[in-house]
């Protein structure tokens, strides 16, 4: 077989098993921003990977605000869109351009002292926490689907199935 011949043969695999490539405007018609957990912190979903219980949103903090306490059981990858935010727990400040590997296990509290957008991808699970570090809410892809479905359905807007891959 010629490597041409090889080449069709992959491509008719890719056409007949892969998910097509997904595309998500700016438009907040595609996606809209929901409230997350705290005051002034909202959450665009840009996609729910139910395979691979992976999420990625963009998170946006208005002015002060953040995230409680929280541990992920996977890893996450963010890039900060626009402000700053920190970890309380580090000694860093992520700024527009800034990229951000987090290990799973690690336990920290993100705060925005003047307004934040950031691009997460999340794998797996996160637990918040309580002051006493006892687990009070477990969240994954599944809970993120149901908080996008649950804020469409009481604001009348239409869920956006080219989110789920």
């Amino acid at each position: 077989m010629s490597l041409i011949e090889i080449e069709r043969a992959v491509d008719q695999a890719r056409d007949k098993y892969a998910v097509e490539e997904g595309y998500i405007s700016s438009s907040e018609e595609t996606s809209p921003w929901m409230p997350f957990l705290s005051e002034n912190v909202y959450i665009r979903y840009l996609n729910f990977d139910v395979r691979n219980n992976s999420t990625a949103v963009i998170l946006r903090v208005d002015g002060y605000g953040g995230l409680g306490i929280h541990r992920h059981r996977g890893p996450v990858q963010a890039m900060t869109l626009e402000g700053s935010w920190r970890y309380e727990e580090y000694d860093w400040v992520s700024r527009a351009g800034d990229f951000v590997c987090e290990s799973p296990g690690r336990t920290h509290t993100l705060v925005s002292d003047h307004g934040a957008k950031i691009y997460f991808h999340v794998h797996g699970v996160l637990e918040f926490l309580d002051e006493d570090e006892n687990t009070n809410l477990v969240m994954d892809t599944f809970w993120m689907i149901n908080h996008y479905e649950t804020y469409c359905r009481e604001n009348n807007i239409p869920i956006n199935k080219e989110l789920f891959l």
